[in-house]
């Protein structure tokens, strides 16, 4: 078992506590205990006792974690130190070597990287910038075969925002059906629609087979609570909980404690709509900028997530851009190269308004320039 370096997290881990601004991340910038929480609560959290957590989170989290899904229990409910633990788990209890995985690209490369490291067979089909950043289904189709144990869904879409519609979710869910495959779909981007309409989840296709990961890093802005979950069947939750036992034990104390208090009904639509007002505001103010490079860039605006996926005509290789950027002006950015897409960048615009405006400015130095 030998895994491949994963560039894009390696490259964060190293420069983004580095830089000055930060336009990596995708998802908002995160408040304080103190600007995100009443005295009372904030109380609690400092009277908690820090033991261990719940080994598949407490029973009051599972409840709002299965209060935000049609006909779900806690029982449906597996919660993990963030949806990226969720994700390995999923390739440690299903996958094999010499098994088959179709996978969306572009996407987050957590998944397709691990599951390489297991032996797995990794297949891609793509989402197509001419179709706004959706895939074509006979494309899925065409990838499926007897060997296929799983399908692999990034919805909405890291890197490019895009949203699946509802019927497109449930032909995918079709096809997976048909094939006796597992469907695997992170929706960790799910309620930061700038639309402010929540998209479907893949929960609703009813399938036995389908896993749903999600968590509070993005739409929550929520990062550094690592808290995730799984919802699925009963009986993938009890396996999924059984090698759970072995990589984190439990979820933090006071994670489990934040989190169920946040995803509350009342308060879980306080935090979102907090986030989709951000996102629209400095949407558009990343669009204005854009602008003022007319004929430099090709952009289809996200349709949720903090990430704005741009192609760009300057006569320059990704990573060199990035690097250039970071080291002339301390602002990182995400190169296309670390999706294996050259010629895009992926800008985050979910910083706080002030830096966004300050961190644009200093890469208009560096552009300007080419």
């Amino acid at each position: 078992m030998k895994f491949e370096t994963f560039t894009l997290e390696r490259q964060q881990s190293i420069w983004e506590n580095k830089v000055e601004y930060n336009l990596s991340e995708s998802g908002v910038h995160p408040g304080s205990l103190n600007s995100l929480f009443d005295k009372k609560f904030v109380d609690e959290i400092n009277n908690t006792e820090l033991t261990y957590g719940f080994t598949e989170g407490s029973l009051g989290l599972r409840k709002a974690i299965a209060d935000i899904y049609d006909k779900a229990n806690p029982e449906n409910v597996q919660v993990f130190n963030g949806s990226a633990e969720a994700n390995m788990v999923a390739c440690l209890t299903l996958l094999e070597p010499g098994d088959e995985m179709i996978y969306m690209v572009p996407n987050y490369l957590q998944i397709q990287g691990f599951a390489r490291g297991l032996g797995v067979d990794v297949k891609p089909f793509y989402l197509h910038e001419s179709l706004n950043w959706k895939p074509q289904l006979d494309e899925i189709k065409n990838l499926v075969s007897s060997k296929t144990k799983m399908i692999c869904i990034c919805n909405p879409n890291n890197p490019t925002g895009s949203v699946l519609s509802k019927n497109m979710v449930f032909e995918i869910g079709d096809i997976a059906r048909q094939a006796g495959a597992w469907i695997l779909v992170d929706e960790v981007y799910r309620g930061a629609e700038l639309s402010g309409e929540e998209c479907t989840s893949f929960w609703d296709i009813d399938y036995d087979k389908a896993i749903v990961n999600c968590g509070l890093s993005k739409a929550y802005g929520l990062p550094g609570l690592r808290l995730g979950w799984s919802i699925a069947s009963e009986d993938y939750i009890q396996d999924a909980w059984a090698t759970h036992d072995y990589t984190s034990i439990a979820i933090g104390r006071l994670s489990d404690l934040i989190a169920t208090h946040v995803l509350q009904r009342t308060n879980r639509k306080k935090f979102l709509t907090a986030t989709q007002t951000a996102l629209r505001n400095n949407l558009d103010l990343f669009q204005k900028w854009l602008d003022n490079y007319p004929g430099r860039f090709r952009f289809i605006p996200p349709q949720a997530g903090a990430m704005a996926f741009v192609h760009y005509e300057f006569d320059i290789n990704s990573t060199k851009l990035v690097e250039k950027v970071r080291d002339e002006v301390s602002v990182m950015l995400v190169a296309g190269d670390w999706y294996g897409m050259d010629r895009y960048l992926r800008f985050g615009y979910g910083a706080k308004q002030d830096d966004l405006i300050i961190a644009l400015d200093r890469i208009d130095r560096v552009f300007k320039a080419l």
